[in-house]
Parts: C-alpha cells; sequence; structure tokens
C-alpha cells in the first residue's frame, strides 16, 4: 500500500474536501507553531520584555582589578541592587590597559541590560585625553544611567616638611623651586593631573617622578626620597602618621575628614579635581531598563547602610540623572583637556 503524505491532499477526494483537508493541514502546522512557541522559558520572555527587568542575573563588569577602591565600593551598591530589584547583580573584573578593555567589552555587548560597566572617570573624560586612539566614544558608545558618587584626592607630604596646612606649604615650594619631588602612578594618570594643576595654581616648581602605581610612591613619600604625593588610598598612613594631610583635591570636604578643607577652601579659589563612580550600559539600551536602573541606584543610596559604607570610603554620595552623567562627562574633560595642554612635554 502506498504511504499518505498528511500534508497533501487525498487525489481520491472530491475537491471541496481536498480543500477542506488543506486547511486542516495549515491549522495544524500554525498550532503546532503557536504550541512551541508558548513552550519557550519564562526567562526569555522576560527578556524581550523590559518591564520585567532584571529576570535573570545581571553582571557588573569592573574594569579595573579586583580589591581595589571601585571593586569595593561597587560591592555595596551591587548587593543593593540585589535587594531592590530580586535578581543577583554579580560583579565580574575584567582589569587591563588602564580601565580600556572592561569599558570597550560593554561597547560590544547586547544592549538588554544584563551586563553593565560600573567604571570611574578614568575610562570616559581621561583616557579620552590622555589616549591618541581610543577604540570608543565615552559618551555615543554607552547608555548613562547615574553618577553614584564623588571623591578626592588626599594631599600628603612627608613629615619632615615644616607645613602643617596647604597655605604654609606652598610658601614652602615657593622659597624652594625644583627641590620636592612629587609622587605620581605614570604619566598621564589622575595623580598627574593633580600635581600639576597645583603647580599652575600655586606658582610652584615641583619636580613629576612617575611611578609604576600610587603604592611604591606612597612608600617613597614616607622614606622622603619624594615629599608629595596626591593618593585616594592614602587614608591608612594618614592615620598612622606617616604621611600629613593637607586637604583633598574635590570640590567636597572628605566625609572622612570633615575638618579637613579642601584645596579651593584652604588657598586655591577654584581649584577642584574631582573623581567619580558611575553606571553605564552599552549603547542602545532600553529606556525603561536604564531609568529602572537609576531609581534602583537612588534607592540605594537613600539607604542608611549604605551611605554610612561608601562614606566610610571617601565617597561623597550623588546619584544623579543620566543626562547630568553626561554633562559631567563633557565638561570634564574639556577641563582635563586645558591642562593636559599646560603640561611640558604632554600626556600621551
Amino acid at each position: 500500500m502506498d504511504r499518505i503524505d498528511p500534508t497533501q491532499p487525498c487525489p481520491n477526494l472530491p475537491p471541496q474536501a481536498q480543500r477542506l483537508g488543506t486547511g486542516l493541514s495549515r491549522m495544524r502546522t500554525v498550532c503546532l507553531m503557536l504550541l512551541t512557541f508558548l513552550s519557550l522559558p519564562c526567562d526569555l520572555w522576560a527578556a524581550e520584555n523590559p518591564s520585567n527587568y532584571p529576570s535573570r542575573a545581571v553582571k557588573l563588569i569592573l574594569p579595573y582589578a579586583a580589591g581595589g577602591f571601585t571593586d569595593q565600593a561597587s560591592r555595596v551598591v551591587s548587593d543593593s541592587l540585589t535587594r531592590s530589584l530580586g535578581q543577583p547583580f554579580i560583579l565580574e573584573s575584567k582589569a587591563g590597559g588602564g580601565g580600556r578593555i572592561g569599558a570597550e567589552y560593554i561597547t560590544k555587548v547586547a544592549p538588554d541590560g544584563y551586563e553593565l560597566l560600573m567604571t570611574t572617570n578614568g575610562t570616559h573624560t581621561y583616557m579620552a585625553v590622555t589616549e591618541k586612539n581610543l577604540s570608543y566614544d565615552p559618551i555615543k558608545d554607552f547608555t548613562p544611567i547615574s553618577l553614584i558618587g564623588t571623591y578626592g584626592l588626599l594631599m600628603v607630604i612627608n613629615p619632615s616638611i615644616p607645613a602643617q596646612n596647604l597655605g604654609e606649604f606652598i610658601k614652602y615650594a615657593r622659597a624652594n623651586p625644583g627641590r620636592l619631588n612629587y609622587a605620581t602612578s605614570g604619566v598621564g594618570s589622575g595623580l598627574h593631573f593633580a600635581g600639576e594643576l597645583f603647580k599652575s595654581m600655586a606658582d610652584v616648581n615641583m619636580v613629576h617622578i612617575p611611578y609604576k602605581g600610587s603604592g611604591p610612591g606612597m612608600q617613597d613619600v614616607i622614606a622622603g626620597t619624594c615629599q608629595v604625593i596626591f593618593d585616594g588610598g592614602a587614608k591608612p598612613f594618614v592615620d598612622a602618621g606617616k604621611v600629613r594631610l593637607l586637604a583633598t583635591t574635590s570640590g567636597k570636604r572628605d566625609p572622612r575628614y570633615p575638618q579637613m578643607p579642601t584645596m579651593g577652601e584652604a588657598a586655591l579659589t577654584g581649584f577642584d579635581l574631582t573623581y567619580w563612580l558611575g553606571l553605564m550600559g552599552p549603547k542602545g539600551l532600553p529606556k525603561e531598563i536604564q531609568m529602572k536602573l537609576n531609581a534602583a541606584i537612588k534607592t540605594a543610596l537613600a539607604d542608611p547602610d549604605v551611605q554610612g559604607k561608601l562614606n566610610g570610603m571617601g565617597l561623597n554620595l550623588v546619584g544623579s540623572s543620566p543626562e547630568a552623567l553626561v554633562a559631567d562627562i563633557k565638561q570634564e574633560t574639556e577641563k582635563l583637556r586645558a591642562i593636559a595642554a599646560s603640561i611640558p612635554g604632554g600626556v600621551q
């Protein structure tokens, strides 16, 4: 007996019956396709619908090594996001190139909100100034979410220097041109920019000594080989009395040292070199997801426990709108370009 193909009309049936059979066959095919679609996993459905975001774990990509300041602060924020949004926010370090590798990575991921960038202005303003061939546009290739907080570097000196405050140090430096060394973590680093802006505004002549990281530089300030460093990680050495704190580079006082004036308050009106921690997504992130994350950041920063932990790291909390973050990046980049233009030998 010949085998019957159920998808083909039977040749022995009248035309009306053949048309009916063909219609039923098509209906059967459509039903099978619908059942297949409805059987897709629930999390795939949710991923397609921004209103259900997040439906699974979210990766926060850190462009710096684990254990550093960005990692520590990001853990506080990620824990709060996990609680408020109901899905794990997991930190993953993609360090290298001064932060460039992690930032580049985010520009290539799907804009679905499941991989985000927790970064500092190092990848979005400093690199725009110091890198000749940066592979990404700090504004066009990202979706801004929120500027989480700002912090300044601590200006510290070797205790042997006869200066108890910033004004006295400036007088001492002017009286000893070219005899003071300031340490940095390298040419074009934030520490380098801070030192050059200070030299310009204070009208002093200090010698730049670049190191491979702020750690070795700090050790030489403690030893007296260098006399000055601008370093966000100086607190343990300040508290131990190994260096003397003069001021902070930020426009706001460090929450850990509320009695210590900023450099602008102490002697150099208008001095403000502020660093920040912010959350970014890839270009094309849906507006609904962007604003849901922005609201979650603001909720986190309103939590007294989160506030205490981040203030304890030296962060002044912000929780900005996406638009404010973009405006800050543009303004800061222009400021850094002006500083870089004044540095002998450049920063690239």
